[in-house]
């Protein structure tokens, strides 16, 4: 009987922790990097450099404006990346790529590659050639 009343309460902890992971962690919102506040505001070029200097710069991982002439608008199916280039590499041109969110596709489309634009997105680092942003967006003054 008393084993029966542990079995019990074993089974009730583990749903309970369960549930508490299902709501709070995976059930967790995403942040809407559209929406965020920028905790760098820069020129890609700066960007850029800074990554070159060390691939631990203080970008990575936060939210980044960045302003700058791009170079190249490369769709790929339903993705639109952004591109700054500032050197080439062995592999082709170097410097920042920022995948834009869905709904700036035909806006991006539109794009001038001699007039500067600002973008923000989630830096997710440097690949050693490119600092990547992801969900990106099309900043507007």
């Amino acid at each position: 009987m008393k084993a029966l009343k542990i079995g019990l309460i074993i089974v009730v902890l583990g749903l309970l922790s369960a549930a508490y992971v299902w709501f709070f962690v995976y059930n967790k919102p995403h942040r809407d990097f559209e929406k965020a506040r920028p905790d760098v505001v820069e020129s890609a070029r700066q960007c850029y450099r800074n990554f070159k200097k060390s691939a631990k710069a203080p970008e990575s991982g936060k939210v980044v404006e960045l302003s700058g002439v791009p170079k190249t608008i490369e769709h790929s199916d339903s993705l639109v990346t952004v591109v700054f280039a500032f050197q080439q590499g062995m592999f082709g041109d170097e410097g920042v790529r920022c995948t834009l969110l869905p709904k700036y596709n035909r806006e991006a489309g539109r794009l001038s590659l001699h007039d500067t634009v600002r973008i923000k997105g989630f830096c997710s680092g440097y690949n050693g050639t490119d600092v990547i942003l992801e969900e990106g967006s099309l900043v507007h003054n």
